[in-house]
């Protein structure tokens, strides 16, 4: 009989990857035990492609990944897990497949080998109408192709291996070349040429066709076996936008596994509603934006946006900005998916097709339109184009009609390009481009939406409670653009704008750089995470002006900007004045990001959903974005500070972090100990004169208190009279251990410990605090 499933209370993440594999996620057990956590959630573990450090490149769907530990670890790992009392959540990749090592993917290596005739031929979307499949690797030039070789029976290029059709390997590795089923092309033809479908812009990932019911089962067998044997109680669906059909794949999902714990990777624009799928809810983006917004004074918001005209000189509509950035996307980036888009409308002409098209991916305001909703996205895209290209009227109505049209291939692909142009043209690009509060450039969030009321952020978490109880909440992940408490610390600028405003000011002055922008952001970033490593802060300043595309990029590097960008950066650390000032300034703000960081966590845990907790983030995490949130974790000073939590230690809110992962263990332990006193969700009134500096709300008997805008809250005084209404009669507070009667009870006594305060009644609280 398989294993009765576990119910999901609350998932630690994991980047289960060669360096750290089963075996040493295994050793974890016991740790994440004692955190309170109820489910270790890997990375895929699915065989990826070699050396990959993510694992969302799989390559074999057939086989644990070997560079892990493969099944016998696995094996071991459930052991473990077992031993502990702890489930396994997984992430799979129904969307692409790696292909940048094509020996190592035995479906690609055969449909290389084979073309049209492979038996899985129809599980990758290529357009053999146009052609051969065309693998952009070659260097650019006309004589690239003088460096094949043929060896053991293969085509080499450089390390590159590729294998020959039957038949066809007389003559010279070019005659050879042109008698296979691809062609090698420039890596620069990529984004124009490829006849397959990718993900986003990444030549190295080839889309699947998983709508066809041969392919999922071939793709999923692992994962549903494992589902079926009570080995696997949640699922992560990773990028469902990009799929064909989500909505009848994961009802195709949720057949195979009726018992999992079911989230998607749907990333949700303001104010939009997850559509009516068979799942539990998403991976928490909703959440962190919902929940860092809480803890950003929105009463900044004008002169954040004075300073970032006044740095850039000029004002910056972050519409127009989205909107170009779009565009670029769609035509460049994406031109590939565009030309095959724009052949599915013979009737009008290619080129005013292609614009067309692009200009409603460019204004479609969600990653992509789903029913019902999808029809008032289309139209309100619709109408946008319509504004920005006059001349485009024809076409706009030409292909919009075939966009209403369900059954219309057009119609069904063309969802799959909005979704990549939003993530390429936003996530990556605009984010970095517009730098006035870089707080709220996150993925889910929406920068030009400055804070979270509490009013606001209590509607949405009633809202969650009703309609998705068990979606995850997050405020890290593998993909956020920087560490939770880098964004709680920069937080505090908004509480300080003119204090910024200075200071930013004379360091641009000091070390200029010709991209204000990136410059802004450069700063922020440098405050944000100090003190940090110099080679990460050179490595992050890289990324981010070549994701921003402004003024250098990937494709074309700027060695004369880039060199200015260095400097700046090696200025925060050799230039004796510039150095001084950024870490006294960083000092200074450390101590009220602190109390945002411990704030937005306790909300972030205590709010509905489940929660995640992001690998090491128990304790302070400056992590950057990707690679960087995937350095290391030191484990073993996680342990020894929890084992001092558990032995009566109670720490200060310092450079520790200890006071964190108090916070961290004794909620999840709450939760997973006492899920009664999380059944419902009412907020909880504050009265007095500093009642905007608290968020408290009651979760059926468990009570969440933090502190909001610490800086402006100590500047009027502190709490004076400030009082929180406790509907029960005797609860304490499982950081401190104090107690308190029902009724009305100082927050200056709540909160005189720590700026954030879990209240619980006194014989349950005891027992989780221990």
């Amino acid at each position: 009989m398989p294993a009765k499933p576990h119910r999901v209370g609350a998932t630690y993440r994991v980047q289960v990857r060669p360096g750290f594999d089963l075996d040493a996620t295994a050793g974890l057990a016991g740790y994440l035990a004692d955190l309170g956590v109820t489910h270790l959630y890997s990375a895929p573990l699915l065989a990826a492609a070699p050396g990959s450090a993510h694992g969302y490149d799989v390559v074999d769907h057939r086989q644990v990944n070997p560079e892990i530990g493969g099944e016998a670890a696995r094996q071991r790992l459930l052991r473990a897990l077992r031993d502990a009392g702890l489930g396994l959540v997984v992430d799979i990749v129904p969307n692409h497949a790696g292909v940048a090592v094509p020996a190592a993917n035995p479906a690609w290596w055969d449909v290389l080998r084979r073309g049209r005739d492979s038996a899985y031929a129809p599980w990758f979307d290529i357009d053999w109408e146009r052609g051969r499949l065309l693998l952009p690797v070659l260097a650019e030039g006309p004589d690239a192709l003088d460096d094949l070789k043929l060896a053991d029976g293969e085509l080499r290029y450089h390390e590159h291996r590729f294998p020959i059709a039957d038949g066809t390997g007389d003559g010279s590795p070019r005659e050879v070349h042109d008698r296979q089923h691809y062609e090698l092309v420039s890596w620069r033809r990529g984004d124009a040429e490829l006849t397959y479908r990718r993900f986003f812009a990444v030549s190295s990932l080839a889309g699947l066709r998983v709508e066809d019911p041969e392919v999922f089962a071939a793709t999923h067998e692992l994962i549903v076996a494992w589902a079926a044997a009570g080995e696997v109680d949640g699922i992560r669906v990773d990028h469902p936008d990009g799929l064909r059909d989500p909505a009848g794949y994961l009802a195709r999902l949720r057949a195979a596994a009726p018992d999992a714990w079911l989230i998607v990777e749907k990333i949700l624009e303001y104010g939009e509603e997850l559509p009516a799928w068979p799942v539990d809810g998403t991976t928490g983006y909703d959440a962190l934006a919902a929940v860092g917004g809480l803890f950003v004074d929105g009463d900044a918001e004008a002169d954040f946006t004075a300073l970032d005209t006044r740095l850039t000189g000029r004002a910056t509509s972050w519409a127009d900005l989205t909107h170009d950035t779009k565009l670029a996307a769609a035509t460049r980036l994406l031109s590939a998916e565009l030309t095959r888009l724009a052949a599915l409308a013979p009737d009008v002409d290619p080129d005013a097709a292609r614009a067309a098209l692009a200009e409603l991916a460019a204004a479609f305001a969600v990653y992509r339109g789903y029913p019902p909703d999808g029809a008032r996205h289309l139209a309100n895209a619709r109408a946008e184009a319509g504004r920005r290209r006059t001349d485009l009227t024809g076409a706009l109505d030409a292909v919009t009609r075939r966009l209403r049209d369900p059954d219309d291939e057009l119609a069904r692909r063309f969802p799959q390009f909005t979704g990549a142009v939003m993530a390429k043209g936003v996530e990556d690009t605009a984010y970095y481009r517009w730098s006035r509060f870089v707080a709220l450039n996150e993925v889910g969030g929406s920068p030009v939406h400055f804070g979270t009321l509490p009013g606001r952020f209590h509607r949405f978490a009633a809202a969650r409670h009703e309609r998705w109880p068990a979606s995850m909440t997050t405020l890290s992940t593998h993909d956020t653009k920087r560490g939770e408490d880098v964004r709680a610390r920069l937080a505090v600028l908004a509480e300080l704008p003119h204090r910024w405003a200075e200071q930013v000011t004379r360091w641009t002055a000091a070390v200029p750089l010709p991209d204000a922008a990136l410059a802004h952001l450069l700063w922020q970033t440098a405050v944000g995470a100090w003190p940090v490593e110099r080679k990460r802060l050179h490595a992050y300043a890289e990324k981010a002006a070549r994701e921003a595309s402004a003024s250098t990029s990937w494709t074309d590097p700027d060695p004369a900007f880039e060199r200015a960008m260095h400097v700046l950066v090696d200025a925060m650390y050799d230039d004796p004045g510039v150095n001084a000032e950024l870490a006294a300034f960083a000092a200074e703000i450390t101590p009220p990001g602190w109390s945002n960081s411990l704030g937005q966590k306790l909300v972030q845990l205590a709010m509905p959903g489940v929660p995640d907790t992001y690998q090491g983030t128990e304790l302070w995490d400056n992590s950057l974005v990707d690679p960087d949130n995937r350095r290391p974790v030191d484990f073993g000073v996680r342990r020894e500070l929890l084992a001092r939590l558990d032995a009566g230690w109670r720490p200060a809110v310092d450079d520790t972090g200890a006071a964190k992962l108090l916070v961290v263990s004794r909620t999840l332990r709450l939760r997973r100990d006492h899920p009664e006193l999380f059944g419902d969700y009412q907020p909880v009134m504050v009265h007095g004169p500093a009642a905007r500096h608290a968020v408290a709300f009651d979760r059926g008997g468990a009570i969440a208190v933090a502190t909001r805008l610490p800086l402006r809250l100590a500047a009027a005084g502190g709490w004076r009279d400030t009082a929180l209404q406790l509907p029960v009669n005797e609860v304490s507070c499982l950081f401190t251990g104090r107690v308190y009667s029902g009724g009305r009870v100082q927050l200056a006594e709540v909160l005189a410990s720590y700026p954030v305060a879990l209240l619980a009644p006194t014989g349950r609280s005891r027992e989780a605090a221990s």
